[in-house]
């Protein structure tokens, strides 16, 4: 059996191989980060309780809101370039670094600024939120991890973040041992970041690489803040209408009710990885297949389209049916009232799962800007629908407006911009899996060169 597969992938091109050796990595980390945090993550909502888990996953949402800021939608405009053209990566690197850093100072001053404004006398949830916001800091390292995606050559950044993700995991543990006070598990998230800043750099000085190699230039800066701004602003309303639904119940409702709501919310989005594995992997083949035709190039867009629908559907569907027996099974009675909500925000997924795989199609066209307005819109159409169902429906409420303004965001809006229509048509075709009823095995055709 060895010897058959070893002479299989002999027969796949070096691209594909390559691309799928990455993938193979991302899928081992995420994996490894589901079971580890899934184990954990659910011991502490055991024991802090609906309360107190609500209180920071409140935080935590909170400090999402701003987090665009830190990162500056700086990752697939840094691969792209690095994976046109390796030999500016100096200049490049060090200028988005420089960038994110600032971007994390801004997002730690924004955050605690206006909590504090909002929220004076609750010194509680101020000082949760500082403790998560310090952490936006030390997201600038993250370019190392930028650079090792336009090589395709992830495995070195999951050594790297699985380090600080076991040890920070395994801090977790002792504080719940220890019975430590919430305010321990926030700072917890910040630690986590600043081992994996500390693991990334030492492996990219280990492959060869110089950290003072690296330079930074207002020319470069310019230029990347020129093609990122619009993904600032789309980063801005996807956290919205991802994370404003927690903040809002805990404005409209209590803590409580956002813990049991986080807990669903934990559930249907931990499966995300898989979609963000595999466009990972192979965003820097689609770029490329743009300069060999349209035909290969569309080519791609479809399977990866396709792929994305059919995997969102293998798990939507028994997810729905099972929510309850899941919810019960992980968190207890004390979270019994999130298995609705669940059984509606796991088809959220179908939606993000499509904007992902979108992505890469708007960068390479250019229509960057289009991604910042049609989100925009998506924020909008959550915000009111919060306000709208909150109020009579608390969490149930909230995953209905959540998947409506993805559905709207991720694939509807495209239909209403001419230049966006071509994908709107390729996402139906994968929404209502045309390609893969006519023939399912073109779907896992690997021999496809990618």
């Amino acid at each position: 059996m060895l010897n058959k597969l070893t002479a299989f992938t002999k027969k796949l091109s070096p691209g594909l191989r390559k691309v799928i050796a990455n993938t193979a990595w991302l899928f081992a980390e995420k994996f490894l980060q589901m079971g580890l945090g899934l184990l954990v993550g659910v011991w502490v909502a055991r024991y802090l309780g609906p309360d107190e888990f609500g209180l920071l996953n409140y935080a935590i949402a909170f400090v999402g809101l701003f987090s665009p800021i830190a990162t500056l939608g700086l990752g697939q405009i840094v691969v792209r370039d690095l994976a046109r053209d390796p030999s500016c990566k100096e200049e490049t690197l060090g200028t988005a670094f420089v960038l994110k850093f600032l971007g994390g100072l801004l997002t730690l001053f924004l955050t605690v600024g206006t909590l504090g404004f909002l929220n004076p006398t609750d010194n509680r949830t101020f000082g949760l939120v500082a403790a998560a916001a310090t952490g936006t800091v030390f997201l600038c390292f993250e370019v190392i991890d930028f650079w090792f995606q336009s090589q395709v050559q992830s495995k070195f950044t999951v050594w790297s973040t699985n380090s600080a993700y076991v040890i920070i995991n395994a801090v977790k543990i002792t504080l719940i041992q220890l019975r430590s006070p919430l305010i321990a598990f926030s700072w917890a998230l910040t630690g986590e970041k600043i081992l994996s800043a500390i693991a990334l750099g030492i492996t990219y000085q280990w492959r060869g690489h110089l950290l003072k190699a690296w330079r930074f230039s207002f020319r470069r800066a310019k230029e990347l803040l020129k093609d990122s701004w619009p993904l600032i602003l789309s980063g801005f309303v996807i956290m919205i209408y991802m994370r404003i639904d927690q903040v809002m119940l805990g404005q409209m409702r209590n803590s409580s009710e956002v813990g049991v709501y986080s807990a669903a919310v934990k559930i249907s989005e931990m499966w995300y990885f898989i979609p963000g594995a595999i466009i990972q992997s192979v965003f820097p083949s689609i770029v490329k297949a743009k300069e060999i035709s349209e035909e290969v190039y569309y080519g791609r867009v479809q399977k990866l389209l396709n792929l994305m629908a059919v995997v969102s559907y293998a798990v939507a569907i028994p997810m729905t049916f099972l929510s309850g027996y899941i919810i019960d099974f992980l968190y207890g009675k004390q979270y019994v009232e999130a298995s609705p909500p669940l059984a509606v925000l796991v088809w959220a997924g179908l939606f993000v799962s499509l904007g992902l795989a979108r992505g890469p199609w708007l960068i390479t066209e250019g229509l960057i800007r289009f991604s910042a307005s049609t989100t925009a819109v998506g924020a909008v159409v959550n915000v009111f629908l919060n306000f709208l169902l909150i109020p009579t429906y608390g969490g149930l409420g909230a995953g209905i407006a959540t998947v409506i303004a993805q559905g709207f965001a991720a694939y509807g809006a495209n239909a209403f911009y001419p230049k966006t229509r071509v994908i709107f048509l390729k996402q139906t075709k994968a929404l209502f899996l045309i390609d893969f009823i006519k023939n399912p095995k073109d779907l896992f055709n690997i021999k496809s060169k990618f």
